[in-house]
């Protein structure tokens, strides 16, 4: 709760020595105009006296910081606008305005205020003053912050942030970086925030700057409080405090108290968060800080709800919620809404606390389609998964109640609302084409960046291999994390620019009736779960209806699920100890369903762990472990981030010309100058030492237990694949050839599979640095760039039907709330495939060759469908004795379009 506070921090930096109780960015640039106007007095001595005296009086107002000053201050400070327009004074004028415009912003009268500064916006540019031009855009950019228009924000801050570098405006510099770090913080993307703030620290102190340096403190300490380590907190709020006290500033004084309390109610300390609270409360009320008012009442109702004093509680949510109302807040107010409807949820008014939750789930879905990013939007909506979850257990409570009034099926649209929206709106954009039309200024610019990654790469990795200081390896990974947003930044500004991307329409999630026709046939039974701190849910869906269950927490199902995959990966578990070791996880998530499964297809949408596990090993319910008959024995098993996905895939296909060509293969590439393939050269090879790609490789394969050594039976498993598929309808890449060039070739468009057989790398903390090892040099021993990222992948343009990487772990990624897994499925559905085939864990290279060539018989000759294929492949190699451990066969899954 403590970030609620911070927002009305980004305005206050760039300050002179008022006894003000308020300071804000606009009063350095009525100082640097008071030259101006003193000039005009010998000039017109009367109307400079006016001008002067009237905005004397108005500064003396707002430096009371008295709501009633403050309103007292508008009128002063618009007499003064108006003599200096008279006067033709326009940086004096431009001044004033943008005072006008930051009063009306504290009163919490935001389009008011942004008209005015956009006022002061063109007097400023028009008068060349940089400085007042990146003040004011500073503070529209925290305006939209404040009305919860992110994208918008970061615009008007990205404007600010190089006029105040070219000015030498360190301390300004100071500020929206602060203010960039402070969104990134409210948009989930901690990491991002705390790279930015450690910038911002050092130039405050070099400025001494002392009250930008308590608000970073205060902010620093607020992204360790969200990330629960709560005494790291406390230190920096107590380094903040002191600092607050010392200058007399009511205001960050009564944000740090706040903070400190907001730590001790998390602690369950509550006598000693509400004695902080309490400090803080008459303090903002003093300052005219009705937002940050809010946010304190909103914090002492949660502390009087812990208490069991719900009335209490219930009277100061309300007081809290009028305020964010009348002040624009729509993040203050989504969060005061969900926490009515804990209260009311609570004391068993489930239809009241059901009206709650909606209005909150409705601001966050029209707040989140206001963010054009594609990595802010996921990182914001996966920030808010907790109001969809409570929505999803009201209703399910009122399903209990009510059983015959569809809530059920309302919960379950409620899930598909909250699954893998960004995929769905990346494949919808994708086939859009939104590059066309876009300056090509600009996707040079997004190459240019590409590049400078790659080269980034793989200086870190020469790093990391040679006697390098701790402080090199940061400098580096601070450049490429700059690097990263900068990229994220230039696609943002595609989207913005592009005229396809604003003709698009985002797709929805589907309801009960849309999943039903569009997505299941006669014979596949969707099993969807939901995953809750306190409650889980399944729902299982027929082409006919549906049936709903309550499930244990979400807590219980990861440790079995943790517990149930490393017994399958270590190498003495036989498939009897697996199947023993599947019990628990089966009586969770398949007995209630039972009776229900038949020998269906089963379409699988996971939560949280459940992505991470082979649903193709649990054991059948109500069988006899000591069997092992494991549930692919009777079911064709696919895996989605949603329903939804499905239905989008298949949408987005009917448009689509069908390739020509059967199948495009790479396998076996070179990775090592000591492979035996450069034997046959006529001229030794000289061992390059300094092979930075190789060093990269090598480095990011140990990092992820891959053994990073030639993969000798995916030449084996090609060559079966080869075999039965026309040579004309097939193109392969192998040894040397099987390299980047080939990978990203445009020839492969015309291929209805395309096959990848080599290591796979995933990089769980930056996606988008995953990738596919392919071949590190050429023929002649030349070093080459052999890694096909993410950014690659996704710039490819594909029409496959089927992607199939035979390698490591190539359906892992990084696991990030409401989008599941992003990693290299995402990644090639976005390029252009309906389906991909990927594996959970790292693979046999013999048992993946025996698999895939299973595999592409049955598809290939037998004429099976792709999920088809892969489940009688799968039953082929249990009853195999040589490959009937789970680990074998059970790694492999197929998500998309069945």
């Amino acid at each position: 709760m403590a970030n609620r506070q911070k927002k009305i921090l980004l305005m206050f930096l760039n300050l002179i020595s008022l006894p003000g109780i308020i300071s804000i960015l606009l009063l350095s640039e009525p100082v640097a105009a008071i030259p101006g106007r003193m000039t005009t007095v010998a000039q017109q001595p009367a109307t400079s006296e006016a001008a002067e005296t009237a905005y004397a009086e108005a500064e003396k107002l707002f430096q009371q910081g008295t709501s009633a000053s403050l309103k007292e201050a508008i009128t002063k400070f618009e007499e003064a606008a108006k003599l200096y327009h008279q006067m033709r004074e326009t940086r004096s004028e431009s001044a004033a305005i943008g005072y006008i415009g930051y009063i009306y912003s504290l009163l919490g009268e935001k389009p008011k205020a942004l008209e005015f500064h956009h006022q002061a916006l063109l007097l400023r540019k028009k008068v060349g003053d940089k400085r007042g031009e990146a003040i004011t855009l500073n503070h529209i950019g925290s305006i939209y912050d404040d009305l919860g228009e992110k994208q918008k924000a970061l615009e008007f801050y990205n404007q600010a942030l190089p006029l105040r570098r070219q000015i030498g405006d360190k301390r300004g510099e100071a500020t929206t970086l602060n203010n960039i770090a402070l969104l990134y913080d409210s948009l989930g993307e901690k990491q991002q925030a705390v790279l930015l703030y450690n910038q911002v620290l050092p130039l405050r102190r070099a400025e001494r700057d002392k009250r930008g340096e308590a608000i970073t403190l205060n902010n620093i300490g607020s992204v360790y409080d969200e990330l629960g380590e709560k005494q790291k907190a406390l230190d920096f709020y107590n380094q903040a405090l002191p600092i607050c006290r010392l200058l007399g500033d009511k205001d960050r004084e009564a944000t740090t108290l706040n903070n400190i309390g907001s730590v001790y109610n998390f602690l369950k300390e509550n006598q000693k968060a509400l004695t902080f609270y309490n400090q803080a409360l008459p303090l903002k009320k003093l300052v005219g800080d009705r937002s940050g008012e809010a946010n304190i009442l909103n914090n002492i109702a949660s502390v009087y709800d812990s208490l069991k004093e719900k009335q209490k509680a219930l009277t100061l949510y309300n007081q809290a919620l009028t305020l964010y109302q009348d002040v624009g807040d729509r993040g203050g107010e989504a969060n005061t809404l969900r926490n009515l409807a804990y209260l009311q949820r609570n004391q068993g008014n489930l239809n009241e606390a059901l009206i709650q939750i909606q209005s909150a789930i409705k601001i966050i879905e029209n707040l989140r389609t206001k963010i054009t990013s594609e990595t802010l939007r996921t990182s914001y909506f996966s920030s808010v998964q907790s109001y969809y979850k409570l929505y999803i257990d009201l209703l399910m409570q009122l399903h209990k109640q009510q059983p015959s009034k569809g809530y059920d099926a309302l919960a379950l649209h409620a899930n598909e609302s909250a699954r893998a929206r960004s995929l769905l709106e990346l494949i919808t954009e994708a086939n859009a084409d939104i590059r066309q039309g876009v300056d090509s200024t600009l996707l040079q610019a997004e190459r240019n960046i590409q590049k400078q990654l790659d080269n980034n790469e793989k200086l870190r990795i020469q790093l990391l291999n040679s006697k390098s200081t701790p402080e090199q390896i940061q400098a580096l990974e601070t450049e490429t994390a700059t690097l990263l947003k900068q990229s994220q930044d230039i696609k943002t500004q595609i989207r913005i620019k592009s005229p396809r991307y604003a003709a698009l329409t985002q797709p929805q999630p589907l309801t009960l009736p849309q999943i039903q026709q569009q997505v299941l046939g006669e014979n596949t039974l969707l099993l969807e779960y939901s995953l809750g701190e306190e409650k889980s849910y399944l729902w299982a869906v027929s082409k006919t209806e549906i049936t709903s269950y309550e499930l244990p927490k979400n807590a219980d199902i990861v440790s079995l699920v943790k517990k149930f995959r490393n017994e399958i990966i270590k190498p003495q578990s036989g498939r009897k100890i697996v199947a023993r070791a599947a019990v628990p996880l089966t009586q969770i998530l398949l007995n209630p369903v039972a009776e229900k499964l038949a020998n269906k297809r089963l379409v699988i949408v996971g939560d949280g762990a459940l992505q991470y596990l082979p649903f193709a090993a649990l054991i059948s319910p109500n069988s006899d472990p000591e069997q092992y008959k494991f549930l692919i024995v009777n079911h064709e098993i696919i895996t989605l981030p949603s329903a939804s996905t499905v239905a989008i895939l298949r949408t987005e296909q009917k448009g689509r010309k069908t390739p020509s060509k059967g199948l495009a293969l790479l396998a076996d590439p070179v990775f090592d100058i000591d492979d035996e393939r450069f034997i046959s050269q006529k001229t030794p090879i000289k061992r390059n030492t300094d092979n930075l790609e190789y060093l990269a490789l090598k480095r990011a394969v140990s990092d992820t237990d891959i053994r990073f050594a030639r993969l000798r039976f995916t030449r084996k498993e090609a060559e079966k694949i080869l075999n039965l598929i026309p040579k004309y309808q097939s193109l392969q890449a192998y040894d040397f050839a099987a390299n980047r060039q080939f990978a990203t070739s445009s020839q492969l468009s015309q291929y209805r599979i395309i096959h990848f057989a080599t290591h796979g790398i995933v990089n769980s903390k930056q996606p988008e640095l995953s990738g596919l090892v392919l071949s590190l040099f050429d023929q002649q021993g030349k070093p080459e760039n052999g890694f096909l990222r993410l950014h690659d992948i996704f710039n490819l343009k594909l029409s496959a039907d089927l992607v199939v990487l035979s390698a490591c772990q190539t359906g892992l990624g990084k696991e990030i709330a409401g989008e599941g897994l992003i990693g290299l499925t995402r990644g090639f559905m976005y390029a252009g495939s309906s389906r991909v085939v990927m594996s959970l864990w790292n693979v046999s290279d013999q048992g993946t060759s025996v698999l895939m060539g299973k595999f592409y018989q049955k598809m290939l000759q037998g004429g099976l469908k792709p999920a088809t294929a892969l489940r009688e492949a799968q039953i082929e190699m249990l009853n195999d004795k040589r490959f009937s451990k789970p680990d074998y066969w059970a790694a492999f899954t197929i998500q998309g379009d069945w």
